[in-house]
């Protein structure tokens, strides 16, 4: 089994928890067949609360109003026509879930089925009444965008970070609610800390997420841009560009240490040998911030790791609790 199926998996897992209901290897809800007969398939006029009961019943197109929780911000078109001609072919599979909020219906989760449908010219769509408040809305459509391998890095970010300021909660607090690992989280809004410019590239697919993550360590936005275009000029892999960076942060490194040599000639330079050096630059990769190592002969020493704000701060505890080590480790600012 592939870890990408695992992942799949576990977040289909993360959905049903939600929902309450087993779901297929896609994501979407199993039903029995008693779930989608009776008195509750009848017209799109039905609007009567269902508890904690499931309707299903089909809806108009046209009476569905968006999730406002949409991370999704662009949809293929190309896949909506197929989709779309798929629907027409084979009907329905699975119903889209909606809420009612107000007297009207609201989707909760299948906007690609949903535009899939009116594309293809049909007036209704099979569909499920769910009890849910905002704050699951929010957490289902995470999910459901997550299983979609072409939703765009910056989207996820964007609602992760969305659902964090508004329910003020932590990424940890999240990762537990999406039974998803912290690291995914961690990982992707680490990339909005990224130059509008660079952002505006990962969404354009000019370059991609690993690309984008190995620029991460680099201090200066002008340099980080410019790298950026090297990447595209010359069609640079991301074992490339992370390449590129260690050498550009092994130069700066440099010389920093030789401001401080030339400031302060009475201090004498403890030499770094090459072990610690490249393992000082391995971390310094892994973490995105400047990493000090220092050993004794016995075999003693220290790892720093620096911070500039607080929230530099969050992210790297968060790095160092999913690595599963305690924070032994000396923080300098």
């Amino acid at each position: 089994m592939t870890s990408a199926t695992t992942k799949d998996r576990r977040l289909g897992k993360g959905l049903a928890a939600l929902l309450g209901t087993p779901l297929d290897e896609d994501g979407n809800p199993i039903h029995e067949a008693s779930d989608l007969g009776g008195s509750d398939s009848g017209g799109g006029n039905d609007k009567k609360s269902s508890g904690s009961k499931i309707q299903s019943l089909e809806l108009k197109v046209d009476e569905i109003q968006n999730n406002p929780f949409q991370p999704r911000r662009e949809f293929n078109p190309d896949e909506i026509a197929s989709l779309a001609e798929s629907l027409k072919n084979h009907q329905q599979l699975q119903p889209v879930l909606v809420r009612i909020v107000d007297g009207k219906y609201q989707l909760i989760s299948g906007e690609r089925r949903l535009r899939a449908t009116i594309h293809a010219g049909l007036k209704t769509i099979r569909a499920e009444v769910r009890d849910a408040d905002d704050r699951l809305v929010a957490e289902l459509a995470i999910i459901e965008n997550l299983q979609r391998k072409d939703l765009n890095p910056i989207e996820k970010a964007l609602s992760f970070k969305r659902y964090i300021d508004e329910h003020k909660c932590k990424q940890d607090d999240l990762a537990r609610r999406l039974s998803i690992d912290r690291s995914t989280i961690a990982n992707l809004m680490r990339l909005l800390e990224l130059p509008e410019a660079i952002l505006d590239l990962l969404q354009a697919g000019e370059i991609s997420a690993g690309h984008a993550r190995a620029l991460l360590p680099i201090g200066d936005e002008e340099v980080q841009i410019r790298t950026a275009g090297k990447i595209m000029e010359d069609s640079w892999s991301v074992r490339a560009t992370e390449s590129h960076v260690a050498e550009l942060l092994k130069a700066e490194e440099d010389a920093e240490t030789g401001k401080k040599i030339v400031n302060a000639t009475r201090q004498k330079r403890k030499s770094i040998s090459p072990q610690i050096e490249s393992m000082q630059q391995e971390m310094r990769m892994i973490f995105g911030t400047k990493v000090e190592i220092k050993s004794s002969a016995r075999g003693r020493g220290k790892i720093t790791l620096h911070f500039s704000d607080p929230d530099e701060f969050e992210r790297l505890r968060a790095i160092l609790a999913d690595a599963g080590q305690p924070p032994r480790l000396k923080v300098a600012g």
